[in-house]
């Protein structure tokens, strides 16, 4: 029986392999001012936000939902710290405390939905998609915050011992949801509501509150991400912060192998996914890729990926062996 993680791990391998043959100065570190520099460097910093989303989305997914309101809750998210250190003078702690809760209701409310309102959670996330964006433009003024907060900025470029501070935070995040999913029954409970929400349900699961708690928990990663993009580059952009990014959590889950219809959560693979999809993004701007171009390289590889992971390529692969050996 294959590696749980084997197409993953062998497609991202691939990647990293291509480029450091064949793309000029992909694999060189150096270190500057007691921090580290170069495109892999870039892969897990850069990448963070998506990592983070990817975290958050697994355990949402594992339950058999979605949640396409991740993007539009880091512009919330961002656009409310900013606002909370340049308008009113609050503290950077009381601003991440501030956001971070809001993400935190978000997530709640898309929670309850669900659970209590029976609306699909594609529905719920979808409406909160538009009204999380157009929350953040209306709070701006659809404008462009800027700031200059050394304290804030060091979560999106901060180092410690000379690495990324997001990629250290995605680290401790991804442990502590790691933790929880193999170490506790929470993890076990999360599979069988995926598995089969009503069997759990009559087993004396409260699968009312696991649902919200992931939602929640869901939203708190994409309010960390929303803090780190906007810290990142000193301003708090509503009308791109996490755009489309919902998607690149998604199929990073995907191509990490946690199954859509729920009963399976792959946290390593989620994560291997979004560094796989970081990695190619950033070959593909190394190499003067247009950025309409990318989304269709991007979308084609993580078809094939994904089609590696299924049955039928399994099939395949095994006719094929015989033929290679009687050859």
């Amino acid at each position: 029986m294959r590696p749980r993680n084997l197409w993953p791990l062998v497609a991202l391998a691939a990647l990293l392999i291509f480029n450091m043959l064949f793309t000029t100065g992909f694999a060189r570190i150096e270190l500057r001012d007691g921090r580290l520099f170069g495109t892999l460097v870039d892969i897990f910093q850069n990448g963070a936000p998506v990592m983070l989303l990817a975290v958050g989305m697994t355990l949402v997914i594992a339950l058999g939902g979605i949640d396409l309101s991740v993007g539009s809750v880091m512009a919330l998210s961002g656009a409310i710290a900013a606002l909370l250190m340049t308008e009113q003078g609050q503290s950077v702690p009381v601003a991440i405390a501030i956001a971070l809760g809001v993400a935190l209701g978000v997530g709640a409310l898309n929670g309850a939905l669900v659970t209590y309102a029976g609306i699909q959670p594609i529905i719920v996330t979808l409406v909160m998609l538009v009204v999380g964006r157009g929350l953040a433009q209306t709070l701006t003024h659809d404008q462009k915050i800027s700031f200059e907060i050394p304290a804030f900025e060091f979560i999106g470029n901060g180092t410690v011992l000379g690495l990324p501070f997001p990629a250290l935070l995605v680290a401790v995040v991804a442990l502590c949801v790691g933790l929880l999913l193999r170490k506790t029954s929470t993890g076990l409970y999360i599979e069988a509501m995926g598995g089969n929400p009503q069997a759990a349900r009559l087993c004396g699961l409260r699968v009312h509150v696991i649902r919200i708690l992931a939602f929640m928990a869901c939203a708190l990663c994409a309010g960390l991400a929303g803090l780190i993009a906007a810290a990142d580059i000193k301003e708090a952009d509503v009308a791109n912060a996490g755009l489309y990014l919902e998607l690149d959590a998604i199929l990073a889950v995907v191509l990490g192998g946690t199954s859509l219809t729920g009963g399976r959560a792959n946290l390593v693979g989620s994560l291997i996914g979004a560094i796989f999809i970081q990695t190619l993004t950033i070959m593909l701007q190394m190499r003067g890729v247009i950025t309409e171009h990318t989304l269709i390289i991007k979308a084609i590889v993580a078809l094939a990926v994904c089609y590696m992971q299924t049955p039928a390529f399994e099939r395949l692969a095994r006719r094929l062996r015989p033929a290679e050996g009687s050859a």
